[in-house]
């Protein structure tokens, strides 16, 4: 599969690593929503979240395995597979009505299938700031090695 191929709203089959956790999901704008985030917190789990509305995630397989992680105003809500610890999806301080979700554990999908990949400004958390606003910090990149004595 290509990003191209998740452009339409269609339902995705997703999981976390050990398959534990499975559930289906329709992204709200096919890959465009694409993203990291500077926070403490996502600057050290890494991952590239997508957006889906939260009625457009359904878990269908091992609800019980899902351990939650809130931090600071503990308006986001942080899921993982208890089991072999992956991030799977939260809920959005910024956009109360969405997921944002590991777009690793969507069937077809890697982060590495991103060239570039915008970082949003976290650390000052746009529902902090005077004008709520999302902005871009930066941006990460990937490029993959074409020199197979590298």
């Amino acid at each position: 599969m290509t990003p191209s191929d998740f452009d339409e709203r269609r339902e995705l089959e997703a999981a976390c690593h050990c398959g534990a956790v499975r559930f289906r999901l329709v992204l709200t704008d096919g890959l465009r929503s694409a993203r990291r985030c500077n926070c403490s917190y996502c600057s050290m789990r890494g991952a590239v979240a997508v957006s889906a509305n939260l009625e457009d995630v359904q878990v269908v397989q091992g609800a019980d395995k899902l351990t939650l992680y809130q931090f600071n105003t503990g308006q986001a809500k942080h899921y993982f597979c208890s089991v072999c610890g992956i991030y799977t999806f939260h809920s959005r301080r910024s956009v109360p009505t969405q997921y944002g979700v590991n777009v690793a554990c969507i069937d077809g999908l890697s982060p590495f299938d991103f060239d570039e990949v915008a970082v949003l400004e976290g650390r000052n958390h746009p529902k902090d700031r005077g004008d709520g606003k999302s902005k871009t910090a930066g941006w990460l990149s990937y490029r993959s090695n074409t020199d197979p004595e590298r």
